[in-house]
């Protein structure tokens, strides 16, 4: 379950008063849309509408948690950050491994959010040919957040990928991003799309 907060989300549950069953606006697998226009490019006349609430504010999909076990256990990690949950719930949560054969969420695909071009990570040394996906202060061809901050990072992460995924260049090669708050759902993400296409 889960209730987002976004006021444009909330009016319409509150509209159709009663639970929602919904998947992600995209194709399975592929880089998440977090403008309308990118909706519309990934499922164009598949739908009939598409309810433009602006840009996605924190850029990730939702954090995941399992809580049927003596301890609740992060399956995804997302837009709420790690150590914020761990706070307010007193426990250090379970880690998450991998069931790439039978996944316990949306989003554990080995292969996934993946843009056409392929994916390198942690590129301190660009190949030519290369766009250079740069944090911090690394130069690049674009840069998830100059002056380093992962919420910015987060919030820009997919609009870039499907902007650097073009055939003018060889590949996609992403600077390495810091491994805590919302640099653990990055992460997470950056792998899953660098990994080898057809992986399940």
């Amino acid at each position: 379950m889960r209730l987002p907060d976004h006021p444009v989300a909330q009016a319409l549950i509150r509209a159709a008063g009663r639970p929602i069953a919904a998947p992600s606006a995209n194709r399975s697998g592929a880089v998440s849309p977090t403008l309308p226009e990118h909706v519309a490019e990934s499922l164009g006349t598949r739908v009939g509408l598409i309810l433009d609430g602006g840009p996605c504010r924190v850029g990730v999909e939702s954090t995941v948690l399992d809580l049927s076990g003596d301890r609740p256990a992060l399956l995804r990690p997302g837009g709420v950050p790690v150590e914020a949950l761990e706070q307010a719930l007193g426990v250090r949560l379970v880690r998450p491994t991998d069931h790439v054969d039978a996944p316990r969420s949306p989003g554990m695909l080995a292969s996934h959010y993946a843009p056409g071009l392929p994916v390198r990570l942690n590129v301190t040394r660009p190949e030519a040919g290369e766009a250079v996906l740069a944090f911090g202060a690394m130069a690049g061809t674009l840069n998830l957040s100059p002056g380093g901050d992962l919420e910015e990072a987060a919030a820009n992460l997919f609009a870039m990928l499907r902007a650097l995924d073009r055939r003018e260049f060889s590949g996609i090669a992403v600077a390495p991003i810091p491994a805590h708050g919302l640099g653990l759902a990055i992460n997470d993400r950056l792998k899953r799309a660098a990994a080898p296409r057809g992986t399940l």
